[in-house]
This record gives structure tokens, C-alpha cells and sequence, in this order.
């Protein structure tokens, strides 16, 4: 048998398995191999090579390593749980982004945050037993006979009629899994177990509710402590704890997932929307608004009706039946059809701040992140098929200066043509995928494959955004579309005088602006830049009575200047009123006084920082200027 390692064919034994090639081809990391990659499929190391082809190894603190470590975590607090809870029985026990969870059916056991902790001493003493995670094939009427007390397990045997069905057994624990883990219980030793929450059965809510155990686990000590340190962080920086105290929004109980923007967050939101402004202008848009309530007739042209009808609210209109508008694509199209289009105007670039609205299920609604009625940045672009490499990569960089005044980091991900149930040729889906990756290439940015994930219309890129504690989001996502134009009988005259078909790229930059709202409030731990703070400066004077008339003055000028200026003029000591402008995340803070009043100048202290600068009043215009129009941060 042959493999090709590191760019080099080598001779190998048929008994060679990944641990034996370990010790022959990586002898000084050989520790640090965790599985092993052969022609793109991953297997456990001391699983024999089965064929020839492309090989190499999965190592210690690559994100592969990662998520097979916290795969095989789940696995050790299952079997923890079954040695305490005898009679649980599992469902889905996956790795995600930043660790892993279990879905356990705990019988009428109610399980707390409180009973984690024994949890954890059962998997740290399962961890030092050092068991070994063996893998075996079996038909599926054995692994029904395996697991005949677990209606979970058997469910997901059932969809696997016909096929070997693998096992992994870890000491007493056997449980269904395609694989690969780490070698053994012993490789598991930096774990934390996070939080309990209640989950359906295969997220239908018609099933039963679950208990979902998260967890988190890592390969170093210091890397689960940093870990658990972000964590923190981000309890501190929670959106819905910030715009609380910040009075930027709230969620009544009149209306779940329907927040109230306030006075102090409706200037946030309205900066950031006048920004969405200025950027489309100079990027050559064409604003629209289309209604919020739309026929029946529309939806169902639109395919909405019938594939998207259980998230949509409806109602009845002279007895006919209509729609709150869940997305906004259906509405640029009859904006476009209001016309009749050369094949010179494209591309034709429409942009909406649609408020839309979609029935989410009670328990996923989270703060600004998971609503019911939001406002989605749409754009819809017309454009010839010839332009779809041009117009993406104009996209891009408009991408970029937005993300970038944020401080936001990205990767994307290109999602390829479904398996089965798409429209469009082959040839479509080929030439639209390579189109996309190129404008990617070409604008210097990589991308990854999600393969099989595209819509059932076309291809897209998803833009992963992270932010400054390490979480990833999903914003901006640019979708290639020829479904809509056709079923809606979109056409332009091309070249000849003839009609044609467009392709309609959908787009958008934030989302969600209320999820973006929620994103940066968290990024920023709420001390917004100066641009974006509802209360830009505050003046203290440190004498009402002898400054008061002064700190006016001051304040005054700063208004004229378009600045957001407060002049907190009570009767508190100046400490305290100094401690409630921090509190309170206001970039700049000033101070005047006798010498200041004398002087014409101001005494400023900047959000975070204890270093008082003193500046004539004329300069300070300009510093908070700059600062406001460069949409730094202070």
C-alpha cells in the first residue's frame, strides 16, 4: 500500500495503523497526533489504513483537534451520568464552536446548575482511568438490540437501515457515533461543565423537552482558564444586562421578542442607520420601502406560503387573506417590475430598511439577538449573469469598509449546490460557485466550503464575523438568486432588443440591525466610540453656582459643533458625579472650574482613563470632532 504524506509517496504495511505511521514518519510530535486524515476522512489513530491515498495527521491544538476533543468530552459525561443516573438515556451529544453538549432524558429527575459539580468529579476520576475509546461496526438489529432501552438512539438506527452502524465503547459506556474521538478517557483532562438547559428532541417542540448539559474542554490547563475568563467577560458585557443600565432598550412582557427601543438606543440605532446611509449613497444604491403587509397572492408567487407560512403572521383584509412581510425580496421585485429595464442600467442596486417580522419559537428568543419583528439591511441587485464576479467584488469591499470600522475580523464561507431538490442546470451551479470564489480570490480574501449548503436557488458566502471575545457571527451574507425573477416573470431587453431573465443577488451588511445593535454593545462592553454614544461628552462644573453660567457656555458650543453633550450640573461632589459619567460609558468627561473659566478652556478625561488633559475649548472642538467623524474609538 502507498500514501502520499507531506508531498512524498511511502510504502506502507497493511497493518500499519495511525499510531505505528506516528512513530515512523512524526517521531518528535508523534504526542501530539490525535487522529489521522486519509483521501479527506478522519479516523481514529489506531484504526488500520484501509486504502491508498492522501494522508496526514490531526494535531493537538489545530480547530480539528478541538472538536474532536470535545466530541470525545461529551462522550466522558455521558458515561459519568449513566454511573450517577442509571435509568438516562441520550440523544445527541455533539461538539460545537466553543466546546460540546448532551441532550439526556433524565426521567422525572430534575437536574440544576447545582448538580454539575458531581458530575464533573465522576469524569475527572472516568479521566484518569485512562479507558480506551474502541470503535466497532455492527448491523443495525445489533445496535437495536444494544441500545433497545433508548427510544432516542433507536430513532436515529431506524434512519440507518441497510448500512454498518459504528460504536464506540469507553469502559462500561457503549454509545452510538460516527467518530473518530481521541485515543483514550486520559487525553480528557482540561474540562469545564458550563450550564444546564432545557432542549426538544430534534428541536421540534412537539417532542419531548430534554435536559442539555454544555461543556467546554481543552488540551491545556491556561487555555481553559483564559477560556473561562472570556466566559466572564461576556457575562459582564451581556447586551440585555447593558441596555438596561444604558437605557437602550427593553423587552415587555406585552410583547415577547417585540423590543422597545429608548430614547438613549433609538440615537444609537439612528447613528448606525445614518452611517447605512452614507455608505449606500457612496456605493451607488437606490433606497426603497416596500409595505409591510402583502396579499396572499404575492406570498404564495413568492413560494413563501407554502414552504414558510409557520413563521409568518397573517390576518384577513376585506375577506382576503394577507401577510406581515417576513423578508423583503418579494417587495424589490415588484419594485422592479414597476419598470421596464435596459440591460445598461444593471447593475440595479436596491436597498431597504424593511422592518420584517417572523413567528420564532418562544424559547429561542434572546434579547436583541433572537426576535420577532426586526429590521433586516437588505439590498437586492439586478444584474446579467456576465456581472456576477464584478458585482460580488464590488460587495466585498463595501463589506470591508463596514466591518472594518468596527474593528470586526471575518472568514467566509461559500455553500455549494444541495445534493438534490435544486433548480437550475449543473452547468448554472458550476459556473455561479466559481464566480463567487473567484470575486473571493480576487479581493484577497480566502474562503472555506460548506458543501451541499447553498439554497435551493443558487450558491452564497456567508461572512463570518468575530468579535473581541472570540464568539463568531453570522451577518453579511451575499445569495446568487434566479428563482425569484423567474417566478415573478422579471425580464430586461438585452443588447438584440430581446427579453431576458436577471440574476438577483440578495445581500445584506449588518442582518439584523437590532442583532448587530446587540453584537457591538457586547464588543464594546457598551462604551460605545464616540460616534455611536447616545451622550458623547458630559460637563461637570465644579461649582454650579460659580461655573454653572461657564459649563453653559461650554456646553452650548459643543451642541453647536454637532456634538451629544449633557451638563450634569447637580448638586453632587464632583467624585460622584466624575463616577457616574464612567458609569455611565461616556467618552468624554469635563471638568471646568475656576482656571478653566478664566482661560476659556476645558479639563477632559477620556472613558477608562485617569489622565486629565487641559485644552482651550476651541481645541477640544476639534479633538471631539476628529474623534466623531473618524468614528474612532475615543
Amino acid at each position: 500500500m502507498k500514501i502520499v504524506y507531506e508531498g512524498k509517496e511511502i510504502e506502507i504495511n497493511p497493518a500499519d495503523t495511525g499510531f505505528s505511521l506516528a512513530k515512523s514518519l512524526d517521531a518528535e510530535q508523534k504526542s501530539k497526533d490525535v487522529a489521522y486524515v486519509l483521501n479527506g476522512k478522519e479516523y481514529d489513530m489506531r484504526e488500520p489504513i484501509k486504502e491508498d491515498g492522501s494522508f496526514s495527521f490531526i494535531k493537538e491544538g489545530s480547530p480539528e483537534a478541538f472538536e474532536l476533543l470535545n466530541h470525545s468530552t461529551s462522550h466522558l459525561m455521558a458515561q459519568a451520568i449513566i454511573h450517577l443516573y442509571p435509568n438516562a438515556k441520550f440523544g445527541f451529544g455533539p461538539s460545537i464552536e466553543e466546546g460540546y453538549y448532551y441532550d439526556v432524558d433524565f426521567g422525572d429527575q430534575v437536574i440544576t446548575d447545582a448538580d454539575l459539580v458531581k458530575i464533573e468529579a465522576e469524569m475527572k476520576k472516568l479521566s484518569k482511568e485512562n479507558y480506551p475509546f474502541v470503535r466497532e461496526e455492527v448491523s443495525p438489529e445489533k445496535a437495536m438490540e444494544i441500545f433497545k432501552a433508548n427510544p432516542y438512539k433507536e430513532e436515529l438506527i431506524k434512519e440507518h437501515q441497510g448500512e454498518l452502524i459504528s460504536i464506540y465503547k469507553q469502559g462500561d459506556f457503549t454509545d452510538f457515533c460516527r467518530g473518530p474521538h481521541v485515543s483514550s478517557t486520559g487525553y480528557i483532562k482540561h474540562f469545564k461543565l458550563l450550564s444546564v438547559a432545557g432542549a426538544y428532541w430534534r428541536g421540534d417542540s412537539k417532542n419531548k423537552q430534554l435536559t442539555r448539559i454544555y461543556g467546554t474542554s481543552w488540551w491545556s490547563e491556561e487555555d481553559l482558564q483564559n477560556h473561562l475568563a472570556v466566559l466572564e467577560k461576556r457575562k459582564a458585557n451581556d447586551h440585555r444586562k447593558l441596555g438596561k443600565e444604558l437605557g437602550l432598550f427593553f423587552i415587555s412582557d406585552y410583547g415577547p421578542g417585540f423590543p422597545f427601543f429608548l430614547p438613549n438606543g433609538m440615537v444609537l440605532k439612528n447613528s448606525l442607520l445614518d452611517y447605512w446611509h452614507q455608505v449606500h449613497r457612496a456605493h451607488d444604491y437606490l433606497e426603497i420601502e416596500t409595505p409591510t403587509m402583502l396579499s396572499r397572492e404575492l406570498w404564495e408567487t413568492s413560494g413563501h406560503w407554502d414552504h414558510y407560512k409557520e413563521n409568518m403572521y397573517t390576518t384577513k383584509i376585506d375577506g382576503k387573506d394577507f401577510a406581515i412581510k417576513p423578508m423583503n425580496c418579494p417587495g424589490a421585485i415588484l419594485v422592479y417590475k414597476n419598470d421596464i429595464h435596459s440591460y445598461k442600467e444593471f447593475p440595479l442596486r436596491y436597498a431597504e430598511l424593511g422592518h420584517v417580522h417572523r413567528h420564532e419559537a418562544s424559547g429561542a428568543l434572546n434579547g436583541l439577538f433572537r426576535v420577532r419583528a426586526f429590521t433586516q439591511d437588505d439590498a437586492h441587485i439586478m444584474i446579467r449573469p456576465d456581472q456576477i464576479e464584478s458585482e460580488v467584488k464590488a460587495i466585498m469591499a463595501l463589506f470591508d469598509e463596514v466591518y472594518n470600522v468596527f474593528g470586526l475580523s471575518y472568514h467566509i464561507v461559500l455553500s455549494t449546490r444541495p445534493e438534490k431538490d435544486y433548480i437550475g442546470t449543473e452547468e448554472y451551479w458550476k459556473r455561479s460557485e466559481a464566480a463567487l470564489a473567484q470575486a473571493c480570490k480576487d479581493s484577497g480574501h480566502e474562503y472555506t466550503i460548506n458543501p451541499g449548503d447553498g439554497a435551493f436557488y443558487g450558491p452564497k458566502l456567508d461572512f463570518k464575523l468575530k468579535d473581541s471575545m472570540g464568539r463568531t457571527w453570522q451577518c453579511g451574507t451575499i445569495q446568487l438568486d434566479v428563482n425569484l425573477p423567474h417566478r415573478f416573470g422579471c425580464y430586461y431587453i438585452d443588447e438584440n432588443g430581446e427579453k431576458k431573465e436577471p440574476y438577483m443577488l440578495h445581500r445584506v451588511v449588518f442582518g439584523s440591525v437590532e442583532r448587530f445593535i446587540g453584537i457591538i454593545t457586547e464588543n464594546y462592553g457598551g462604551a460605545f466610540p464616540t460616534w455611536l454614544s447616545p451622550v458623547q461628552c458630559n460637563v461637570l462644573p465644579v461649582n454650579s453656582e460659580v461655573q454653572g453660567e461657564y459649563a453653559k457656555k461650554v456646553q452650548d458650543e459643543l451642541k453647536k459643533n454637532g456634538v451629544r453633550c449633557e451638563l450634569d450640573a447637580s448638586n453632587e461632589k464632583l467624585g460622584y458625579r466624575l463616577r457616574n459619567s464612567q458609569i455611565r460609558k461616556i467618552p468624554f468627561t469635563l471638568v471646568v472650574g475656576d482656571k478653566e473659566m478664566e482661560n476659556s478652556s476645558v479639563t477632559y478625561r477620556v472613558f477608562g482613563s485617569e489622565k486629565q488633559t487641559s485644552v482651550s475649548l476651541e481645541e477640544f472642538v476639534k479633538i471631539i470632532r476628529k474623534s466623531i467623524d473618524d468614528k474612532a474609538c475615543y
